[in-house]
Formats: structure tokens, C-alpha cells, sequence
């Protein structure tokens, strides 16, 4: 057992578990161990022809997962807030018709019986520190996608990942976000990508990076995955849609099917340069 700051990391440090963890998801899609994995698509489920039409160009251009909000917390009560179970039952539908597991996420531990066909759980930044949604969590079994809080630090991220291991589930995905700084014009958040290689020498665990929401400017997110991937990321979570300016939600982070296509060329030559 390790300590950080004082407090227990058991589950998560890499001193009692040397050897990376692996996330398998349905028949090819694996991340984690030197295996690296995007996870793509719009920031909330709109309707099946759109999920659909996305994830198949994700899919085309390399993504291995399809990622899309049926729930959405929203700063705003009067923003779009999802479809909620509706849009669980069309991102199973895009599934259906890629093969692609699913990642969504889940707001409340009323709705975990939702989420029994979900392939990967996301737990938001918002929930970052809500410790029954994560204790649940940890009996459910499923891969959790664990992203880190709006301020919150590296050990703060590791103790919400240490609450779900320690109820029993040792899939969980770390996912670095951005954190809230001085700095709120130019960027949503201050993507904090030293976290990446901090945390592979900490925990066994796999880390991924959400530029889109770490930037909040679809400009940025490019340089910022390619960025991502030479510090040692196992995945990156891009928001990609195909009507940016029409999106419900997030548009202006939003790549279109070409940008991403693009940028999955460029992420296979950063791999295969390191």
C-alpha cells in the first residue's frame, strides 16, 4: 500500500499491481497495456440518424468506442439537459449498427438499473466526489470511466478511483478533463496533460485525455491530442459531430467527421514516431 498525502491508495498504485491494467470492451476493443483507444462522438445523443451517421464515420476513421450524453448536467436548468433513457436506446442502436461499445454518462445512483446495457459507465466531473454514486459503482462490475473533478487534484482523482476499486470493481479508466483556473476566456479549462505522466507512474490504472472539454475550442483540441499522446495518454475522448454550429450541446469544441479523420491520421504518426 502506498500513501499520497497522508491517505490509503491500496487498489490503485502501481506498487501492489506493476503491471498496467486492461479494459476490454466487446470482441476488439481494448485499452489499456500499451493497447491505445479513442473514444468519439457527440457531446449529447440528438437522435438515432445522427448517432448513427457519427458512428459509423468515427468508426471508419479508427475510434474504438462510441461516446454520447443521454443525461446531461448542465449548468443551466434551461439548457438541453439529454433524452435520457430514450437516448440510451439509441446509442445501443448505433451500436447495433457498428459494433462499437458505448460510453455514456450516468448522473444519479437512482439510474444505475438504466445503465445495465451500457458498455462503459462515465462519471463526470460534477461527480467526481459523489462517493455513493462511486461506491455503487464499484459493485457493478462494469468499466467505469472515471473523469477528474472541475478543481480537483491528482489525488483527489485517485482516492474517487480507490472508492470505486475498493467496493469490489477494479475497471476503472482514469480521464484527465481540465481543471478550472485564472484562466477563463481563451480556454473552458486548463488541460492539465503533466497529470498524464504522473499518473501512469502512480497507478496501473489507464489514463485518458478529453481535450474537447480540457479547451472548450474544437481549434485547440487537435494540438492537444497530439500533445496527449506523446505524454503517454492510452486513449484520448474527442467530441465529434457532424452540424458543430447546430449541435445541443457543446458544439464549439466539437470536431466535424473530416477534422477527426485528420486527426486520427496524425495520432497513428505520433504513435508510431514513439
Amino acid at each position: 500500500m502506498m500513501r499520497t498525502d497522508g491517505y490509503p491508495l491500496s487498489e490503485a498504485a502501481r506498487t501492489g499491481h506493476p503491471l498496467d491494467t486492461v479494459i476490454v470492451c466487446g470482441e476488439s476493443s481494448v485499452m489499456g497495456g500499451g493497447q491505445f483507444a479513442v473514444i468519439a462522438g457527440p457531446c449529447s445523443v440528438e437522435n438515432e440518424a445522427q448517432m448513427i451517421d457519427v458512428a459509423k464515420k468515427v468508426k471508419a476513421s479508427g475510434a474504438r468506442f462510441l461516446r454520447g450524453g443521454a443525461f446531461k448536467p448542465r449548468t443551466s436548468p434551461y439548457d438541453f439537459q439529454g433524452l435520457g433513457s430514450e437516448g440510451i436506446e439509441l446509442l445501443k442502436a448505433a451500436r447495433r449498427e457498428t459494433g462499437l461499445p458505448i460510453v455514456t454518462e450516468i448522473t444519479d445512483v437512482r439510474m444505475l438499473h438504466m445503465f445495465e446495457d451500457v458498455d462503459i459507465i462515465q462519471v463526470g466531473a460534477r461527480n467526481a466526489q459523489n462517493f455513493e454514486l462511486l461506491k455503487e459503482l464499484g459493485k457493478c462490475h462494469k468499466p467505469v470511466l472515471l473523469k477528474r473533478g472541475l478543481a480537483g487534484t491528482i489525488r483527489e482523482l485517485l482516492l474517487s478511483a480507490e472508492y470505486v476499486m475498493a467496493s469490489g470493481n477494479s475497471r476503472v479508466i482514469l480521464c484527465e478533463r481540465g481543471i478550472r483556473t485564472y484562466e477563463n476566456v481563451y480556454t473552458r479549462n486548463t488541460l492539465d496533460l503533466s497529470a498524464v505522466p504522473v499518473l501512469k507512474e502512480i497507478t496501473h490504472l489507464p489514463v485518458v485525455v478529453d481535450p474537447s472539454h480540457g479547451t472548450g475550442k474544437a481549434s485547440l483540441v487537435p494540438s492537444m491530442a497530439l500533445a496527449a499522446v506523446a505524454a503517454g495518454a492510452d486513449g484520448l475522448m474527442i467530441e465529434v459531430h457532424s452540424d458543430p454550429v447546430h449541435a445541443f450541446s457543446d458544439g464549439e469544441q466539437s470536431l466535424t467527421p473530416e477534422m477527426f479523420d485528420e486527426l486520427m491520421k496524425k495520432v497513428k504518426r505520433i504513435r508510431e514516431a514513439l
